[in-house]
């Protein structure tokens, strides 16, 4: 019988590799999360996979009420048997450095990491020092549906809001490393690494991408039913901050809003500066609520408004999944253009306009 000839040391490689894939299974599942609604997508994604063997890395911004719902999503995560490692990982010069050396050792061993914000710097850094084969994005909103254009077209990976498309200094320092995180993002041939995204958000995946849909099952099994007020809330958002609408416009839309609608209850998006809430409350006669936890938790938890107006954000997409069978309505308002300041993206319009557009079991109302 002829023997047969095998390649030399090809034994030891398929054995070596074998040990490798099973130590990646074996340490889990990183997740890297920069915002409180990154972190419940993650627990949804968590609960809808059976994903047990879960370290959650929270990179912690400056702003103190993300930082706030971040402690309190955080202590929801331990409670749901999940491990959370807090890093200060913009807390001085040094503090990159000590994160980034932190978590390589971590990032070189895990077989799956999951992102919340895709077009995060620091996750972008963090995306090359990975050998993980399978990558997963959960939901960050709106942002969500921008990424996934770019990333079927090819595009750089730069926010919607982003005046000037991202062409900063700073933008082109950190060039190659976004090009390199935007090809690990890509799919690659012969299983050598896939990528998942877990969404609600309506969206034409590219090619290779598997979409899971995000139904916010745990949310709903983990709190409520609310209990239901008679009044009308109203959701702020952050598009004055951003600089993509004006503040006269915006903060009398509001009041025009509350007036129709008899809404009583402002509750304020994480990033809404103080002043601005403090003239919206004096000028309105609402009650500015800060919520502690995403607005999804806060509806479920209760109570809330028959009727909530938000202007075109995430949360026209997500409430309606959150509140089904609740009997509340969620109705979204157009973004007037002429609400536009000069600074906004020339992408502006059309986005808000297709996250209104797209949004299901809403009722949409005209600029006021």
């Amino acid at each position: 019988m002829p023997r047969q000839h095998r390649r030399p040391g090809a034994g030891t490689q398929d054995t070596r590799a074998a040990r490798r894939d099973a130590r990646r299974a074996a340490a889990g599942t990183l997740a890297f999360v920069e915002s409180p609604v990154q972190l419940l997508n993650v627990l949804e994604w968590a609960h809808s996979e059976q994903a047990a063997a879960l370290t959650v890395v929270v990179l912690a911004p400056h702003d103190p009420m993300t930082r706030g719902q971040l402690r309190r999503m955080a202590e929801l995560a331990r409670d749901e048997g999940f491990s959370v490692r807090w890093e200060e990982a913009r807390g001085g010069a040094g503090a990159p450095l000590r994160t980034i050396g932190g978590l390589t050792p971590q990032l070189r061993r895990t077989g799956r990491v999951v992102i919340g914000d895709p077009f995060s710097r620091y996750v972008q850094l963090l995306l090359t020092l990975t050998r993980a084969r399978d990558l997963v994005v959960v939901d960050d909103g709106t942002a969500t549906m921008e990424f996934i254009t770019q990333l079927a077209n090819g595009e750089r990976l730069v926010r919607w809001h982003r005046h000037g498309g991202g062409r900063g200094p700073r933008d082109v320092l950190f060039a190659p490393f976004s090009a390199a995180a935007r090809r690990r993002l890509t799919p690659a041939g012969s299983g050598r690494r896939t990528i998942g995204l877990f969404t609600s958000m309506p969206v034409a995946p590219a090619p290779g991408i598997h979409v899971r849909s995000n139904e916010f099952a745990w949310t709903r099994r983990r709190f409520g039913p609310p209990r239901l007020t008679r009044g009308t809330d109203i959701v702020g958002t952050s598009l004055v901050e951003t600089g993509v609408v004006d503040p006269d416009h915006y903060l009398e839309a509001v009041r025009s809003l509350a007036r129709t609608h008899g809404a009583t209850r402002y509750f304020a998006h994480r990033r809404e500066s103080a002043g601005k809430l403090h003239r919206l409350a004096g000028e309105t006669g609402l009650q500015v609520v800060r919520p502690d936890l995403p607005l999804e938790l806060i509806a479920r938890r209760g109570p809330i408004g028959r009727l909530v107006l938000s202007f075109p954000s995430t949360v026209v997409h997500t409430l309606p999944l959150a509140l089904a069978g609740t009997g509340a309505r969620v109705a979204v308002c157009d973004i007037d253009p002429a609400w536009l300041t000069d600074q906004a993206s020339p992408r502006a319009e059309g986005f808000l306009s297709g996250v209104t557009g797209t949004a299901k079991d809403v009722q949409r109302l005209p600029a006021p």
